[in-house]
């Protein structure tokens, strides 16, 4: 258990650190017409917009799969 969770944890920290890393890159190599193209005109926050973006996803699959055990399980009542 504790294995899988210390995996978990250094897959995360990986990705981190790779993201911010790529974003890094992506900032100094690239020209600024292009990076507002790919990132946005809000080039500071891509990281928080992107978080947002799959909290709402994640959210919206739950209430959705919630939704549908609801149907099936409280109409067999």
């Amino acid at each position: 258990m504790f294995k899988r969770i210390f995996w978990i944890g250094v897959g995360v920290a990986a990705g981190v650190v790779l993201a911010a890393k790529a974003q890094a890159y992506v900032k100094a190599h690239t020209p600024d017409g292009a990076r507002q193209f790919v990132l946005g005109p809000d080039q500071d926050n891509v990281t928080v917009r992107t978080l947002a973006a799959l909290w709402e996803d994640f959210n919206q699959a739950r209430e959705a799969r919630e939704a549908e055990l609801s149907a099936r399980y409280l109409a067999k009542r």
